[in-house]
């Protein structure tokens, strides 16, 4: 556990407070964790300012998952928006510093989280009007399958948390492979350049020059004694 975390966790919080968020507000109000995620100066926004090692790190003690897009994707669906860069004059860089806020997500201000609510779809601004043509359902049976609808959701956000996870793994090992192929070439290259030092030791040697005989004077002079 990393420090402060168990202390912070345990912060108790309206019920009327969505759990996402009171997550994220004990996340950014713990100080042992400033490094990856804090409050930024004016305390109307918090910055997250290592992504890779603020989903490694930090997200799973949270949210038992390791899935950025998934935290972003939540974050949306609660109203957050990006702050601007007023430096840079555009959005910050997705692989640099992160920026959100909201209204009533401000620094001292705990009381504001519970008028924090999820954006109400499309598909809700439509039921008075399919109202009529369905059948009539009980407020138990509605609660129901949104219960369901939930629970897929948040085991969808796991699977994508865990397809993230083996893509990582999967990209490690094929960066694997390519050393080991790399070494292998430069293995066989040295091997071929033993081959060829050896072949060339155990030729012959003088094979290309003509033989010349150096006893030929003591012939000739054999040769005119028998005369």
């Amino acid at each position: 556990m990393m420090p402060g975390v168990d202390m912070v966790m345990h912060l108790q919080m309206p019920p009327s407070v969505p759990a996402f968020i009171a997550k994220l507000w004990k996340m950014v109000e713990n100080p042992d964790t400033d490094g990856l995620i804090s409050w930024s100066e004016g305390g109307t926004s918090f910055c997250i300012k290592n992504q890779s090692e603020f989903a490694r790190s930090l997200l799973p003690y949270y949210y038992k998952h390791s899935n950025m897009a998934s935290f972003v994707r939540q974050l949306n669906m609660y109203d957050f928006h990006k702050v601007l860069s007023v430096e840079a004059g555009a959005l910050k860089g997705e692989k640099e510093e992160m920026e959100f806020a909201h209204s009533y997500f401000t620094q001292g201000q705990e009381q504001k989280l519970e008028q924090i609510k999820r954006k109400v779809t499309s598909a809700r601004t439509s039921a008075g009007f399919k109202q009529q043509f369905l059948p009539s359902l009980s407020s138990e049976k509605v609660n129901e399958v949104l219960t369901e609808v939930g629970q897929l959701k948040e085991r969808q956000e796991d699977l994508d948390g865990r397809l993230e996870v083996m893509k990582t793994e999967n990209e490690a090992l094929w960066g694997e492979v390519i050393s080991l192929r790399q070494r292998h070439s430069k293995q066989q290259k040295i091997v071929n350049k033993l081959i060829q030092f050896l072949v060339a030791l155990v030729q012959p040697r003088g094979r290309k020059r003509p033989f010349q005989p150096r006893m030929s004077g003591v012939t000739l002079a054999i040769e005119d004694t028998g005369v």
